[in-house]
C-alpha cells in the first residue's frame, strides 16, 4: 500500500510539471501527425528551400525526397528521418515561434536524435539544429557533430552579431575567439538505435552585459558557455529553425519554450518523452 501511494505522488508530481512545462511551449512537433508542428504560436508549417543563402523558392511542405516521416521509428510513435546528407534549407519560421527579444533573449530548445554519428554521418560538419536568420556565426544557436575527430564531437555553439565579434569574418580554424564560445563533448551518448535528448537553454543573449547558454544531454548538465557580450541581431522575416543541415539520421520531438529551463525541469523534460502529448 506505501509503494502505491508512493508510485501515485510521484506520477502526480511529474503532471504538474508537464503542465507547468507546457504553459511555456512555443512550438512543439511530434511528427507523428505529419511534418506541421503540432502547437505554434507562429507558423506552424515546416518549410523546403534549395537553400538558406537564397530561400527564394521557399514554400511549405517537405519538398525533398531523402527526407521524410518514418512511420514508427520515432522515440514515441513517428520520427523525422534523413537518409542522406541533407544540403537543402528544412525549417519552422522563428516569428512567434521563438521568444526572440533583442536584448533579452532567453529561452529552450529540446529535441531527441538517434544515429551513430561515426557510421552514419556523411563527411563534414553537421548540425542537427541551427536558430538564426543569416550563418552559423552570426546571431545563432547551434548544436553540431564535429568532422574529423573519431569519436566525433558535440558541441554547442552561440555566436551574437558577427560584425561585433569576429568584425574581419576571419575562418574559425584562424580565429581563436571561436573555440572559446563553444562547449565541447568528446564522448557524447549518441548510438544506433538508441535515443539521446539535447536541450539549450539560453538567458540574457545580446543583452550587453552577457548572456550564457547550457548544454544537457539526457538531462545531464554538459557545460556552460562563456558570458557573450554581443548583440543579436536578425531579420525575422529570415529567422529560422533549422532542421538537419548535413544531418543523417532520426530526429524527433522538438520543442521551443519561451523560457530557460532549470536544471530539474529539463531532467523532468528528459523523463517524459511525450510531455507535450495531452
Amino acid at each position: 500500500m506505501r509503494l502505491i501511494l508512493i508510485f501515485s505522488i510521484v506520477v502526480v508530481s511529474w503532471a504538474a510539471d508537464a503542465d507547468a512545462l507546457r504553459k511555456d511551449v512555443m512550438l512543439y512537433s511530434s511528427f507523428d501527425k505529419g511534418i506541421d508542428a503540432d502547437m505554434a504560436k507562429g507558423d506552424r508549417r515546416l518549410h523546403t528551400a534549395t537553400s538558406y543563402r537564397e530561400r527564394g523558392d521557399a514554400k511549405p511542405g517537405l519538398h525533398h525526397p531523402d527526407v521524410s516521416i518514418a512511420p514508427g521509428k520515432g522515440l514515441s510513435g513517428d520520427a523525422l528521418e534523413f537518409r542522406k546528407k541533407n544540403v537543402k534549407a528544412v525549417y519552422y519560421p522563428a516569428s512567434g515561434n521563438v521568444n526572440f527579444v533583442n536584448g533579452r533573449w532567453s529561452g529552450t530548445i529540446s529535441f531527441w536524435l538517434s544515429l551513430d554519428p561515426d557510421v552514419d554521418l556523411e563527411p563534414g560538419f553537421c548540425d542537427p539544429i541551427q536558430v538564426t536568420a543569416e550563418a552559423y556565426n552570426d546571431s545563432a544557436i547551434w548544436v553540431d557533430f564535429t568532422k574529423d575527430d573519431k569519436p566525433r564531437h558535440f558541441r554547442l555553439g552561440v555566436f551574437g552579431a558577427l560584425k561585433n565579434w569576429n568584425p574581419q569574418n576571419l575562418p574559425a580554424d584562424k580565429y581563436p575567439a571561436f573555440e572559446k564560445r563553444l562547449i565541447t563533448v568528446k564522448r557524447a551518448p549518441f548510438g544506433k538505435g538508441k535515443w539521446t535528448h539535447v536541450a539549450i537553454t539560453h538567458t540574457g543573449l545580446g543583452s550587453g552585459h552577457g548572456g550564457q547558454a547550457s548544454l544537457y544531454l539526457n538531462g545531464e548538465l554538459q557545460g556552460t558557455t562563456e558570458m557573450i557580450p554581443e548583440r543579436f541581431e536578425w531579420d525575422m522575416a529570415r529567422a529560422a529553425i533549422r532542421l538537419g543541415v548535413n544531418y543523417v539520421g532520426l530526429f524527433d520531438e522538438l520543442s521551443v519554450f519561451s523560457r530557460p529551463l532549470d536544471a530539474g525541469e529539463v531532467r523532468t523534460l528528459y523523463g517524459w518523452n511525450r510531455l507535450l502529448q495531452k
